[in-house]
């Protein structure tokens, strides 16, 4: 399904592109030719680049600096900052003191910024790369025709757990185990509303791009349940919690837990059988850039197949890059969790853009859930309790002393 093979007509270009290698910490041939790449070579341009943390191959383990070799061959400077969710860098771009001219958010994210104008068109005559993609992620849901983005990487979304921690028996494959008692305190949860509440609508079978008040309102009352388990609601920090072994259970995205359980072979990774959320992180350029050519170059050499590939094995997600999938590392390309077969695509959806009303919905309910604060009065209730002792104590003390004062002086 994403796998295809590269077309004869693909593979034929790919032989007949003329090959540039330049000096940098690797050696890389690429696709576009040099005089491409040469238009802002001294021109002094930087361009500022927002994406996820951890996000990029940079180097570290002997491997790509892709920002480097980026600007070692155009002369544009990048200056690279990263952020932890879609709603973070949404409220950042909301914000109007954002100046970014790539941004890489979610597929779903993707659909919000173009339905609220926030991203500009992209020019294909600017980004020949394009034509190395694989048309199963063309065309997307998201953004018909790829009008406002190009996909970066794709993944889905699993249950990361610890293989010696968790109880014998216990099934990993659903959903369920996120809502087992079991595990109070030793359960993470997203801390983005689309992510959560497409747990619970799996959870309870229903779709993920639902605009049924009633079922939103269900998946809430399940969300609401299941907060008193939640150890807490992070993003990257399940990172360090389950490699620590801080926690037990955590749903995260696939390309993670392959650099996950390659740091500790403890954890393992599960996809549960109700279904889950397939997804597509894309290049843009957001209204306001002011180097729309030179954030286009930088997308093109993000699809340089080398390129892609670097970033595909040293972050772990998949790419929708063909040319990258022909030479990825055997390893890589045969990593199941990184690629799994049909038969778990089949059962996974991806994010549509939600209605306007719908996403302020959503984002009302998840305002409420957090407000919610019956899972911290757990550990509330008795810090309390034994400051209410405290304070009776010293109130009582504190009359004692005031009663001894008047007695000895008379007064």
């Amino acid at each position: 399904m994403f796998k295809k093979a590269v077309s004869s007509l693909l593979t034929l270009m790919l032989l007949a592109a003329p090959l540039t290698v330049f000096a940098d910490d690797n050696d890389m041939d690429l696709v576009s030719p040099r005089d491409y790449y040469d238009r802002f070579k001294t021109d002094g341009i930087a361009i500022n680049v927002y994406n996820w943390g951890e996000y990029i191959s940079d180097g570290s383990d002997d491997t790509l600096d892709v920002n480097r070799a980026f600007t070692a061959l155009t002369g544009i400077k990048v200056n690279y900052s990263t952020y932890a969710t879609n709603e973070e860098l949404y409220s950042k771009l909301r914000s109007g003191n954002a100046n970014y001219d790539v941004i890489i958010p979610s597929d779903y994210m993707v659909g919000r910024l173009v339905a609220e104008n926030m991203l500009l068109p992209l020019d294909a005559a600017n980004i020949p790369n394009m034509d190395l993609l694989d048309e199963g992620f063309m065309d997307p849901i998201y953004d018909p025709g790829n009008v406002f983005s190009l996909p970066y990487t794709w993944g889905y979304v699993g249950i990361i757990y610890n293989k010696m921690l968790l109880r014998d028996g216990d099934d990993v494959n659903t959903w369920d185990i996120l809502w087992d008692e079991n595990y109070t305190g030793d359960i993470l949860m997203f801390s983005n509303s689309r992510d959560a509440f497409a747990i619970a609508q799996s959870r309870q079978g229903y779709s993920l791009n639902t605009t049924d008040e009633a079922e939103l309102r269900d998946c809430l009352e399940q969300l609401k349940a299941q907060k008193p388990l939640v150890q807490a609601y992070v993003m990257d920090e399940i990172f360090d919690k389950m490699l620590n072994g801080e926690a037990i259970l955590a749903p995260y995205y696939a390309g993670d837990a392959v650099t996950m359980i390659d740091s500790n072979e403890d954890l393992g990774f599960a996809v549960p059988r109700e279904g889950t959320n397939i997804f597509v992180d894309a290049l843009c350029i957001p209204k306001g850039s002011r180097q729309k050519e030179a954030a286009e170059m930088y997308i093109n050499f993000m699809l340089e197949p080398e390129v892609g590939a670097a970033n595909s094995e040293y972050i772990g997600y998949g790419t929708p890059n063909a040319a990258a999938m022909e030479i990825l590392d055997e390893e890589v390309a045969g990593n199941p969790i990184a690629y799994p077969d049909d038969a778990v695509l089949e059962n996974t959806e991806y994010f549509a853009p939600l209605p306007q009303d719908t996403s302020k919905l959503m984002d009302q309910l998840w305002t409420e859930l957090l407000s919610n604060d019956e899972s911290y009065n757990r550990m509330l209730v008795p810090v309390l309790l034994v400051l209410a002792v405290l304070v009776s104590v010293g109130i009582n003390v504190l009359r004692a002393y005031r009663k001894n004062h008047r007695n000895y002086y008379g007064v």
